[in-house]
């Protein structure tokens, strides 16, 4: 299925490939503009806006809190009725230290609040929370992709994985580009690694 897109793109493998550089190019005006350090750290409001700046040029939905139910594998993420009230618990959601920071973003995971795009507009969500609170962001070029994707679909019933995991990879590089547009790599989302159930509401 090719969602609807404003690029008129209806083969999912160009549209794939047309997402992947656009939010890049938009990605890394957000970090050359300083556009980030002008955000509450830790609301949804910031991840709105930053899926919104990622995404515009390409889905209608950007920025938007997703209308449609989704799932993946056996697990559904949060169900549409009660995605606001989700959201709305998550901003209240303590980010003082690592371990607080993580099961926020885990909470947002589980969320899920956009029909795509989810993964990107989190991981700069995420470096936001960790570079304000604790002075440190996430080397992505650590962290393996299979063992973060694994970690993370256990993550709703466990944390200590990816707890585990994000650690090690921990700099205080806030600041190196390279280090931020890691994140953005598609490959770490689960678009590409797990199949999505999507149930489009009445």
């Amino acid at each position: 299925m090719v969602l609807e897109n404003k690029l008129g793109i209806v083969d999912p493998a160009e549209l794939a490939r047309q997402e992947e550089k656009i939010s890049k190019k938009k990605a890394l005006e957000l970090f050359e503009k300083e556009m980030l350090d002008k955000y509450e750290t830790g609301s949804f409001e910031t991840l709105s806006k930053i899926h919104k700046y990622l995404f515009d040029e390409i889905y209608y939905f950007a920025g938007e809190v997703r209308t449609v139910n989704i799932a993946k594998g056996s697990f559904r993420f949060a169900p549409v009725m009660y995605l606001e009230q989700a959201l709305a618990h998550i901003d209240k959601m303590p980010q003082s230290t690592y371990e607080q920071i993580i099961e926020k973003y885990v909470e947002m995971n589980v969320a899920h609040p956009f029909r795509e795009g989810n993964g990107r507009s989190m991981r700069i969500w995420l470096d936001l929370i960790l570079k304000k609170e604790i002075g440190k962001v996430v080397d992505w070029s650590k962290v393996d992709k299979d063992d973060y994707l694994l970690a993370m679909e256990r993550s709703p019933v466990k944390t200590v994985e990816i707890k585990e995991l994000l650690k090690h990879a921990l700099t205080d590089e806030i600041n190196d580009r390279e280090v931020y547009m890691k994140g953005i790599d598609a490959s770490y989302n689960y678009e590409g690694y797990f199949s999505y159930r999507i149930k489009d509401l009445d």
